[in-house]
């Protein structure tokens, strides 16, 4: 979603580079990061997300416990073992190997899953924060100048057009100074 909006941007920046007609554009940003770490509704997000993170941790973690007691018990007795009970052994080591992958793999999901339904409505509560300042102040664009993947959008960027304090009094949120960029 961020390309699309960089991309689209970069192409509404072109547009308006060419056209001589064009008028003066105010562009300003907002460091997304910053405002999400001043919302309380951030904080409570992300300690369920770790909550429900060492949830399955443990789960986990007692998974590979049970596979480790298993794989124990068999090395000690698989060479008095009769051939059918090792391959049977065997098979449930197997099994038990593809259900810590699968669990991994669900509980990646799982916990993606989660963190994206806790952070729909604060996207869309700093989105629309972040549209309406921009309308109040006259800018034509607001960008945030942190890409995935830690680039920055931004090669340059006055301080003053950083609107990320005033989206914050917008929610209601006071910013304290910890802002670093």
């Amino acid at each position: 979603m961020r390309t699309l909006f960089l991309t689209l941007f970069l192409g509404c920046l072109s547009v308006a580079a060419f056209s001589q007609t064009a008028p003066t554009q105010k562009i300003g940003y907002a460091d997304w990061d910053y405002v999400f770490s001043q919302m309380p509704d951030y904080k409570r997000i992300d300690n369920e997300l770790k909550t429900h993170g060492t949830q399955l941790e443990n789960q986990l973690k007692a998974k590979y416990q049970d596979y480790d007691t298993k794989l124990k018990a068999y090395q000690a007795s698989a060479p008095t073992m009769v051939d059918a009970v090792r391959r049977d052994k065997e098979l449930e080591l197997t099994q038990l190997q593809e259900s810590i992958q699968k669990f991994q793999q669900d509980a990646q999901t799982s916990l993606q899953n989660k963190q994206n339904t806790l952070m729909e409505p604060v996207f869309a509560k700093v989105g629309k924060a972040i549209e309406e300042v921009a309308k109040e102040n006259g800018y034509t664009f607001i960008l945030n100048p942190q890409l995935m993947g830690g680039g920055d959008i931004l090669l340059y960027s006055d301080e003053k057009y950083d609107i990320s304090d005033m989206v914050l009094k917008k929610m209601g949120i006071t910013p304290q100074a910890v802002k670093t960029n």
